[in-house]
């Protein structure tokens, strides 16, 4: 099997990424991964703090260059639109070349550039989403991905601001607000938009649900990392989106045709 080192820049509160993702990506047939942290420090899902965590970013991308990893993910969704329009090709820019200058050639993504990919390969326009976030930065994250050209038709706020509490929100909570979203000619539903809730173990429960493709941050990351490194997108039990390569054909064309 192919080996690849990934690299992860997370806050220091979350502790999802580091256990969905390896979840995910063992799921892989041809490739096995190892996964390398850096932490910034973040408790609260604050503007203050978000942008007070961005700063510690440098030091992160130097710790990851020197363990040599073949890919960056980093893993904050809305540390990056609360930058505005376009945010997450400045902040991979930057990193890609602060890599380059320590002649590191690693493939650079984040999750709020991840997620935008991850609908547009699902060629969604209309969405829906459930973010944990407090309102102003719920709507922030909405913005975001209108300026990216989605239509974002309806969407919640769990409203929780502890970073610690949104990595322990219960899956049947998720689901519930979920269920309280207007699907109506929706493409596609984003069932945790912040890799900090977890979502995994919902994402295919929700897809069969509602009827139409659903993903998250998580899945949308492990997509655009299997996409980077050139490897095939066939993971099941993770939704429509990492079924992409499957030999059967797509899984979302599948069940967009049954839902319409």
């Amino acid at each position: 099997m192919s080996q690849f080192r990934i690299g992860l820049v997370v806050p220091s509160s979350n502790v999802t990424v580091e256990t969905e993702m390896p979840r995910i990506l063992g799921r892989h047939r041809t490739a096995e991964f190892s996964f390398h942290s850096s932490r910034m420090r973040m408790h609260t899902v604050s503007p203050e703090q978000l942008r007070a965590m961005n700063t510690q970013r440098e030091r992160c991308i130097l710790e990851l260059g020197d363990a040599g990893v073949d890919a960056v993910l980093y893993a904050c969704l809305v540390a990056v639109m609360v930058g505005g329009p376009g945010e997450h090709r400045r902040v991979e820019d930057s990193i890609a070349r602060q890599l380059l200058a320590g002649e590191s050639a690693a493939a650079v993504l984040s999750s709020a550039g991840a997620l935008t990919e991850g609908l547009r390969a699902l060629r969604a326009q209309r969405i829906a989403l459930v973010t944990p976030y407090v309102r102003p930065l719920a709507e922030q994250v909405v913005a975001y991905l209108e300026s990216e050209g989605f239509a974002v038709s309806d969407w919640r706020a769990l409203e929780v601001e502890d970073n610690g509490e949104v990595g322990r929100i219960p899956g049947a909570q998720v689901l519930d607000a979920a269920r309280q979203l207007d699907l109506k000619d929706v493409d596609a539903l984003v069932i945790s938009a912040c890799v900090q809730m977890p979502s995994l173990d919902l994402v295919q429960r929700a897809e069969d649900e509602f009827g139409l493709p659903v993903l998250s941050a998580a899945t949308a990351g492990a997509y655009a990392l299997l996409r980077r490194l050139r490897l095939a997108v066939d993971i099941p039990d993770a939704g429509s989106l990492l079924r992409a390569d499957a030999v059967h054909g797509p899984v979302s064309q599948r069940v967009q045709g049954d839902s319409r």
